[in-house]
């Protein structure tokens, strides 16, 4: 059914039934998702396990379920597929904040993708300049100030990305 809605710029998800409407992001927040980008993806063309994804997006584990992340991380093997419906084991999600966004980036999607079992999930949160991070089975965040990293687990360099270089 969210498929079906019109494409009217804004960005639509479902989680548990629950439909969440957002307008397009603001300036600052595509600046974050930039920056989050490039840095995932040279250490991901390095490595060659993973690939990294921008939204939109439809990722979803099921018929209510169907959300957008900001940027994401899968297995090669998903990504190969060129099909969102086969990439379900998404290893890291960023979710950059914005006012409009940030409750149900902190609420639902964050149980949501902790239910997924998602390996790493970032809020980046601009208006605060930090990120927190948090794992499947974390009940609070570890909050970064000064730099944020991600081991993929594939034997390459853990990509380390600063704070400053988020948010300029």
């Amino acid at each position: 059914m969210v498929r079906a809605l019109p494409d009217d710029g804004k960005r639509y998800e479902l989680v548990h039934g629950e439909l969440l409407v957002t307008p397009a992001p603001r300036a600052v927040h595509q600046a974050a998702v930039g920056a989050l980008y490039l840095a995932l993806h040279s250490a991901c063309a390095r490595a060659r396990v993973h690939r990294v994804w921008l939204s939109p997006a439809d990722i979803s584990w099921g018929p209510d379920t169907l959300v957008q992340p900001d940027v994401f991380v899968v297995p090669a093997a998903q990504s190969a597929t060129m099909e969102w419906t086969q990439m379900r084991t998404l290893v890291l999600v960023a979710e950059v904040l914005s006012p409009s966004t940030a409750r149900q980036d902190r609420e639902q999607k964050r149980r949501l993708y902790q239910a997924q079992g998602v390996r790493t999930l970032w809020l980046v949160d601009p208006a605060a300049r930090r990120v927190e991070v948090w794992t499947p089975e974390a009940h609070f965040p570890v909050v970064e100030t000064e730099r944020v990293t991600w081991d993929a687990g594939d034997g390459a360099e853990p990509v380390v990305i600063t704070i400053s270089e988020l948010f300029g």
